[in-house]
């Protein structure tokens, strides 16, 4: 019998519905919310706000675009975290509702998780390539920065850790030094193509073991832009395109290099990457360059999941559904 999971996903700004069966996504919809642009940043009020406007919409196109009926879902998976607490209650709520709605399990799903679980998806045209484990991927986001090597579907340890900031973090608040527009980086990413990566050179943090710190260069970024414009007030403006690919080429070789110690120490060869920052093709480049050179089986994203999106949430609730692993309907949101 077909399991048929329907997938919430709304940890930060972006509402997201996905229907999956059997491992394959049969819908994958997201409703973003272009209205913190003109903030710099993610405003926790008016993300919960929108998600209860988009939730009920996106989940409705998500199941028809799949052509499911309700009645045909078998369980709800939803985002019980890390997030934004007012956003992931909008998700919880919806999840909770439908399932005892229709009496079919709930099950809560870690976030962070889900994103590395993104490379189990099963694409419809049959050329699927999945990892074997023990699987060793890097998780770089906004909010995280991590190292993680799954034992299976669901059995995950963390290597390495941020100690401040994530590498997302740095890319977004060295863009809103050079006034870029927020996320700026997949901005960034598109200048970097057109300047000269060894430019300039910034601090490197140099951290104990496999953890990352991206404060000290965010601070090096800061001054060394400071003093220049002390010298000429249009510098950012000449010189932008080489800024973006020298700082670029700082962040990708601090992960590269963490990557290429935790392969080492742990003897793994099946390397992945997720998360936002995972669509940077910087990184993306530099990742095969190595793979090439170390002999790694690399596994990297399809671009439409490495941001946050229900996809992830649905397969990472396929293997928990398969393994009875389910939530009771006092299941509260978890912000960290």
């Amino acid at each position: 019998m077909a399991v048929t999971i329907l997938a919430i996903e709304s940890s930060c700004d972006d509402t997201s519905a996905a229907v999956i069966r059997d491992g394959y996504i049969l819908s994958n919809l997201i409703a973003g919310q272009d209205i913190h642009v003109s903030y710099g940043g993610v405003v926790p009020e008016l993300a919960s706000r929108a998600h209860q406007a988009n939730i009920v919409p996106v989940v409705d196109q998500a199941l028809k675009k799949a052509e499911a009926d309700p009645a045909d879902i078998n369980a709800v998976s939803f985002t019980q975290g890390p997030g934004l607490l007012g956003s992931l209650l909008v998700g919880t709520s919806f999840a909770k509702g439908f399932a005892l709605a229709r009496n079919i399990p709930l099950i809560e799903v870690n976030h962070l998780q889900a994103h590395v679980l993104v490379h189990f998806i099963l694409a419809k045209d049959g050329k699927n390539r999945l990892p074997d484990f023990p699987f060793l991927c890097l998780l770089v986001s906004g909010g995280h920065t991590r190292l993680i090597v799954m034992k299976s579907h669901l059995e995950m340890e963390i290597i390495g850790n941020t100690i401040d900031d994530a590498a997302g973090e740095a890319f977004d608040k060295c863009g809103k030094l050079m006034d870029l527009p927020y996320p700026a980086g997949p901005m960034i990413d598109k200048l970097a193509a057109q300047g000269n990566k060894k430019a300039f050179v910034f601090a490197k943090p140099r951290v104990k073991h496999l953890d990352f710190s991206f404060s000290g260069l965010k601070t090096s970024f800061l001054y060394f832009l400071r003093d220049r414009l002390k010298e000429d007030q249009q510098f950012i403006e000449k010189n932008k395109a080489d800024l973006c690919a020298s700082l670029q080429e700082t962040i990708v070789s601090i992960l590269i290099s963490k990557l290429v110690k935790a392969s080492q120490m742990t003897g793994i060869r099946e390397i992945g990457i997720a998360g936002g920052v995972s669509a940077n093709s910087g990184l993306r480049n530099g990742l095969v360059r190595e793979a090439s050179r170390r002999e790694w089986n690399l596994y990297i994203p399809p671009f439409s999941y490495t941001t946050d999106n229900a996809a992830m949430i649905g397969i990472t609730g396929y293997y928990k559904y398969l393994r009875g692993e389910f939530a009771s309907q006092d299941v509260a949101p978890q912000a960290s």
